[in-house]
């Protein structure tokens, strides 16, 4: 007999999505998370990042391989609220569909995952093998959480991935990496008639980008799986006044990497022409606030055919598995893990993360709670 009700299940979604964990304040989640395991017998354990993050790790099970399940607990913002045609904190259900910040991205998913651990420890199905809940902090920002958890060797001992993402009923087992740089410019001011006496901090900034732009852009290195790098230079700000020549600018840039381009070398590529502007007298600062790395496991492995077997009566056709551009927690969860480990992201969810009426499919997230009942046993005791 099952544990939840489907009203209740989406009682534990509506409770989550009321908890305005946007880009802080996840300890809430993780607290909620840690009563309502404790409330059916399940340990669970908040791991304090700062005053208001924590990330929370959960297992059931009690010996034989262990299967990592992950989800993180915060939102974007939800922008301009009266945009929404409801308070997107407030889990609203209309035709079909519920819709609050975070529906899909990712509490949702986070919320089937412990359902699906607590119903299958009621049931008592798990007769060999632990799963292990690591629900994160800061994936929208930093991927802090993520980080603490392979710090911490969290992850030493996972024989398997699941990042329950919202990837509807496709299997991501790829995902670009994405690297954010600030760089800095010191320059002097002057009145723009007579620039000869400042230094226009505006100008080897914009030298840098025209160069990194072509230099990136141009280059013949590519994934036959991820495709190309990508650049994009997202925020420039400097100068104070039409006529006074800027005496500081500031730009960010996200790149987004592949294997055969990958973190490293597009940091050192873009230092390499901050050194050049600095050698014909520029004061260029770079820093690198965040650096993920691209993830590439196999295409075809247990725990991807079994996800895609057991997905498809739900899903009603064929489950494709695919690589994406964006970035989960896996790359930093899965460093220092072998080429062939087992990963994949699968999680209820549609194209609507981080837009106004953000929303999952009522169905697709109650079937999903099933789906991982079913994955997570039969793949610990196949």
């Amino acid at each position: 007999m099952a544990v939840f009700s489907d009203q209740e299940k989406v009682k534990i979604l509506a409770d989550l999505i009321k908890i305005k964990s946007v880009n802080d304040d996840e300890t809430e989640v993780a607290q909620y998370l840690q009563r309502l395991f404790a409330d059916h017998g399940i340990q669970a354990t908040l791991m304090p990042l700062s005053a208001t993050r924590s990330n929370l790790v959960a297992e059931i099970g009690t010996t034989g391989p262990v299967l990592g399940i992950s989800g993180h607990m915060d939102v974007v913002t939800p922008g301009d609220v009266t945009k929404w045609d409801s308070d997107p904190f407030t889990l609203t259900e209309r035709d079909g569909k519920l819709y609050g910040r975070g529906a899909t991205d990712m509490k949702s998913g986070l919320a089937a995952m412990v359902i699906a651990m607590i119903e299958i420890q009621a049931a008592g199905t798990l007769t060999t093998g632990r799963i292990r809940l690591m629900a994160t902090v800061a994936e929208e920002v930093g991927e802090m959480g993520s980080q603490a958890f392979y710090r911490q060797g969290t992850m030493a001992d996972v024989d398997a991935l699941l990042i329950g993402e919202p990837s509807g009923y496709n299997i991501a087992y790829a995902h670009k990496g994405s690297v954010d740089i600030r760089i800095t410019s010191q320059g002097q001011a002057a009145h723009s008639s007579m620039p000869e006496q400042g230094y226009n901090a505006l100008d080897p900034l914009i030298e840098v980008l025209y160069q990194a732009k072509h230099a990136f852009q141009d280059s013949d290195r590519h994934s036959d799986l991820l495709g190309k790098l990508g650049f994009n230079n997202t925020v420039v700000q400097g100068g104070n006044q039409v006529n006074s020549i800027p005496a500081t600018a500031e730009t960010e840039i996200n790149i987004r990497t592949i294997p055969e381009f990958d973190n490293a070398t597009a940091i050192a590529w873009l230092q390499k022409l901050v050194d050049q502007q600095n050698a014909q007298g520029a004061q260029l600062a770079m820093t690198v606030f965040m650096s993920q790395s691209p993830v590439e496991s196999p295409k075809e492995s247990p725990l991807s055919d079994l996800a895609a077997k057991l997905g498809e009566p739900y899903a009603g056709e064929p489950i494709p598995k695919v690589a994406i551009p964006a970035v989960t927690d896996a790359s930093n969860l899965l460093k220092d893990k072998a080429h062939d480990f087992p990963f994949i992201m699968f999680g209820p969810g549609n194209m609507t993360p981080h837009q106004v009426n953000e929303n999952v499919d009522r169905q697709m997230y109650l079937d999903f709670i099933k789906l991982y009942e079913q994955l997570f046993v039969g793949y610990l005791t196949a």
